[in-house]
């Protein structure tokens, strides 16, 4: 039987707060057994970065930048890298060198279409744990070919890239300013990475009339 219900997550490849939102999703999803085969999940993008230069930046220079100095980057890592644990994910802010443009991430993880949940692990994994640059066409052909897919070609063209930033403008016109961002029956429910007994529960409340 098809899935009833649609579940979208707002989010970009590079905000650790969405992978442990991807984390606590599938636990609820979990939780709730059998009845999860109600629901499909959708992943939609935002940018957390729209004028990120396309090749990226450094990323110490620029967390420094953007949030006053070097120190109080490093606090926000340790910060998130303390939440991962508690979800059982592994950060390696230590391998993560650049921070990408993530468009093409993005157009990778639309084209991925029935595969985007494993593409979007594969996505957070890489850049998180492996400290591989997202924003790379070459990186993102191999991560695509780690789960059998050839994207090579489909990454060479400018395919999806206006849907995606068309997505991306879309969300902020409706007032997203935060991902992850997750909407059930095109309703945005909430933002951020609830822990998993709360998305269970969100889940499994009567369908509104």
């Amino acid at each position: 039987m098809e899935p009833s219900r649609r579940i979208d997550v707002i989010s970009d490849a590079i905000c650790p707060w969405c992978w442990i939102g991807k984390t606590n999703l599938d636990a609820a999803l979990a939780l709730i057994g059998p009845a999860a085969a109600d629901f499909a999940v959708h992943w939609r993008p935002f940018q957390l970065n729209p004028e990120m230069p396309a090749e990226g930046v450094e990323r110490a220079s620029y967390r420094a930048q953007k949030f006053g100095s070097v120190e109080r980057g490093a606090e926000l890592d340790a910060n998130v890298a303390e939440a991962g644990r508690k979800v059982g994910l592994e950060f390696r802010h230590d391998l993560m060198l650049r921070t990408p443009n993530t468009i093409n991430a993005h157009r990778l993880l639309q084209w991925a279409g029935p595969r985007q949940h494993e593409m979007v692990e594969a996505l957070f994994r890489g850049y998180f744990q492996e400290g591989k640059d997202v924003g790379d066409l070459a990186t993102l052909t191999e991560i695509a070919a780690s789960l059998g897919l050839e994207a090579g070609e489909f990454l060479a063209s400018d395919e999806l890239a206006e849907q995606v930033r068309a997505e991306d403008a879309y969300f902020r016109r409706i007032g997203i300013s935060g991902v992850p961002s997750f909407a059930l029956d095109g309703r945005v429910l909430f933002s951020g990475a609830y822990p998993a007994e709360h998305i269970a529960e969100v889940l499994t409340q009567p369908r509104a009339a």
